[in-house]
């Protein structure tokens, strides 16, 4: 998939960057393995447990799993298994060849790595070193019986090693000669019982071509999107439905500075537009396990703007000292102080992607019904209030224009859903509060001196979360304001091509990359244009900004080639597939 074939040189010394890193996954949590073959980042049993490796954020002394060669390496070119979250690992020295192939087992718990020989024979070291408590905790170690593994325990935190190879404290060395494996498999003390390793193999690959195996689409982004969808099916937590916004913490938009957060939760707003992404390219189960996690999210109370996996509104925000940060970005953060914040915008993306799942029929819609009715009549009283926007500012609440017009989308959408399904409903009352919410972001929304809406009412700077407001029908894409308006972007947020969330101040230090889902956004704005050239031009640009593996982070440093912010990013990459859906309903038939 994506470009694995393309070598690189690394040096498994120095620091990896975040584009170096691809993507393990078992439905419970995720991993995080470099090029150098070090696994720098895993947090078990979920998501958004404690990660036992933490290198990611700090250094080999707060936790990692490396298996690689000693010394020089010459080339290292990597791909996943077609349709797969299986990753395979080529190195290449001087003195031969190996492949290290990478995988979480499918029911959770197990990490299993086996390495193969391919030609001439190859030193191999390796340094299992878990840090348990983001690579606080130095655990203990003890052989298994039979000299067949390690236990490495501290606490309620326990880990076993079994391998084909006898290592001290988690350390040793190997040769590894063409035609020769061996397997190492490390599982949580939470998991089931250790696979056996080529089995679990199989059915690992099993599992995930028969998900990949239901994507029907065969146009010529195919492999971008359907990498694309598998990471997003790779952050489903398949016990609860929940859908995490990004399997890490603190990857900083700044290289340096303190916009650095924790990704590990449920956004509804981020969930809604993945399912929805996933809806529109064919795949109905993982909408219909989020409903059922909403439903129960919010039967314990009013509407919040991230949750835990399972629901649990309590997400303290806090410091973690003892990590310095990837490349001294600081501070680390643990929780997501965004919990507590009013976001009307997540009304219209719920209430949206509900409407679209009833519509597929992938959900009943009389049973989400008396939600969307309470939400609808919440968002009554408050709409008109201020609040931090879809981007989360920390400089207090403002009267954001996409979060009108989020709330106005909301209404609408519920409209639409009480006259398509026949659904009970206040409609005269909603039908006006719609006429309201609209009349109010034209008048207080846009600027004549402008020409455009603008980022909060009586304002003049642009938010690229404009570039939606034709899409969501709140006016059509040849109204003369939306026009303005996606020219004020193009003048005012664009950068080399690219498209950054805005430029005034937040309340933070000044100081990120360009948004990559906010670059989809404008070639979407492009493509209702009429202008598909340009569009397509910049989506084949924006897809060639992934890794050698297909994924993407939410940044990205145009100066340096390199990628910002929590890595794998749904945002990212749900928007990537919506514009290549985008991009193919507008291909004219042959005639």
């Amino acid at each position: 998939m994506g470009k694995g074939s393309t070598a690189t040189r690394i040096d498994p010394r120095m620091p990896t960057a975040i584009e170096d890193y691809a993507l393990l996954a078992d439905g419970r949590s995720a991993a995080l393995v470099g090029k150098s073959g070090s696994i720098d980042w895993l947090c078990w049993p979920r998501f958004d447990s404690p990660a036992c490796f933490a290198a990611l954020l700090g250094t080999a002394e707060h936790g990692r799993w490396w298996i690689g060669p000693i010394g020089p390496i010459r080339r290292v070119s990597r791909t996943y298994r077609p349709g797969t979250m299986v990753l395979d690992t080529v190195f290449e020295t001087d003195a031969g060849s190996a492949i290290l192939t990478d995988f979480m087992a499918i029911g959770g718990g197990s990490i299993i790595r086996i390495l193969e020989g391919r030609t001439g024979s190859v030193t191999i070291g390796v340094e299992l070193a878990p840090r348990f408590e983001y690579g606080a905790v130095v655990p203990s170690s003890a052989a298994l019986p039979d000299d067949t593994g390690l236990v490495f325990a501290a606490g309620p935190n326990r880990v076993t090693l079994q391998s084909d190879i006898p290592l001290t404290d988690g350390t040793g060395s190997f040769a590894i000669a063409a035609g020769t494996r061996v397997c190492f498999v490390l599982t949580d003390a939470t998991g089931p019982l250790a696979p056996e390793p080529i089995e679990a193999l199989a059915e690992c690959e099993a599992y995930w071509r028969a998900w990949a195996n239901r994507f029907t689409y065969r146009g010529p982004w195919r492999d971008a999107m359907l990498r694309s969808l598998l990471t997003l099916k790779a952050l489903c937590h398949t016990e609860t439905g929940g859908i995490v916004a990004a399997p890490t913490t603190s990857l900083p938009e700044h290289i340096g500075g303190e916009r650095n957060w924790d990704y590990r939760y449920c956004w509804p707003r981020d969930s809604a537009l993945t399912v929805r992404a996933l809806m529109r390219a064919g795949f109905g189960n993982e909408a219909r396990a989020w409903v059922g996690w909403l439903l129960r999210a919010l039967a314990s109370g009013p509407l919040r703007p991230l949750y835990s996996l399972g629901g649990e509104r309590n997400i303290a925000e806090r410091n973690v000292p003892w990590l310095p940060g990837y490349r001294a970005s600081t501070p680390v953060r643990i929780g997501n102080a965004a919990a507590g914040q009013a976001q009307l915008d997540i009304y219209g993306e719920l209430i949206g992607a509900l409407h679209l799942a009833s519509t597929d029929g992938v959900v009943v819609p009389e049973e989400n019904w008396a939600l969307q009715v309470r939400l609808v009549e919440h968002l009554s009283a408050i709409w008109n209030e201020p609040d931090q926007g879809i981007w989360e500012v920390r400089g207090g609440p403002r009267q954001f224009v996409f979060s009108k017009a989020m709330a106005w989308y909301a209404v609408d959408r519920a409209l639409h859903s009480a006259a398509n399904f026949g659904l009970p409903a206040p409609i005269e009352h909603w039908q006006a509060l719609r006429d309201t919410i609209h009349a109010s972001i034209c008048q207080q929304g846009f600027s004549s001196a402008r020409n455009s809406f603008t980022q909060v009412y009586e304002g003049d700077s642009v938010d690229a979360s404009l570039l939606l407001l034709s899409a969501i029908g709140f006016l059509p894409i040849d109204d003369p304001r939306i026009q303005g308006t996606v020219a004020t972007i193009e003048q005012d947020l664009m950068h080399d091509g690219l498209i950054l969330r805005y430029r005034n101040a937040d309340g933070l230090p000044s100081g990120e990359g360009v948004f990559l889902a906010c670059s989809f956004w404008y070639a979407d704005a492009l493509i209702e244009q009429g202008r598909r050239g340009e569009a397509e031009a910049l989506f084949a640009r924006l897809v060639a900004l992934g890794n050698d593996v297909g994924l993407f982070s939410e940044e990205y440093d145009v100066a340096s080639n390199t990628m910002l912010g929590n890595f794998p990013q749904a945002f990212t990459h749900l928007a990537l597939i919506e514009t290549a859906l985008n991009l193919q309903s507008t291909i004219l038939p042959a005639s």
